[in-house]
């Protein structure tokens, strides 16, 4: 009899998972007697209590006040001026003549639309004729040295 017991066949009733497979969920938030005190957030701590804001680093000095501030201002009205040397305008211009802001953005030497100054690095032997375009003093002079002149209307 005891050799047919061995040579017994596996049936669908007798599988059963293997021990520690199976738990039960656990129920967060219902209080202690429920599975066991900390509803599943583990142990003490401010985090456990409640939230703290993004950034919070315990009351240590946050890094946002540690860093260097931005300081000063910019002037949302400020004219920033292209600028042109007298040297340019001479070997672009060899002839001189007649020129305005347009006439120096066309041949490449400052970008369209926006005000130009000339100023008097170099040297011209030309005659410029320069309007709508601002000069610094030394370049006026210059420019009115060799036969030229400047209006910035």
């Amino acid at each position: 009899m005891a050799k047919q017991e061995e040579n017994t066949i596996l049936q669908m009733h007798d599988l059963r998972p293997a021990p520690g497979a199976k738990k039960d969920r656990i129920r967060v938030g219902r209080g202690e007697g429920s599975k066991g005190k900390t509803s599943g957030r583990g142990d003490k701590g401010t985090l456990k209590r409640y939230q703290v804001r993004p950034g919070f680093e315990g009351g240590q000095l946050p890094l946002y006040m540690r860093l260097p501030k931005l300081r000063g201002f910019k002037s949302p009205f400020k004219k920033e001026y292209q600028v042109v040397n007298i040297a340019t305008l001479d070997k672009l211009f060899p002839k001189g003549g007649k020129l305005t802001a347009e006439d120096l953005a066309r041949a490449g030497a400052v970008r369209s639309g926006e005000p130009v100054k000339v100023l008097g690095d170099g040297e011209t032997k030309s005659a410029f004729t320069l309007t709508g375009v601002k000069a610094s003093a030394s370049a006026r002079a210059k420019i009115e040295a060799a036969g030229g002149s400047v209006s910035e209307d």
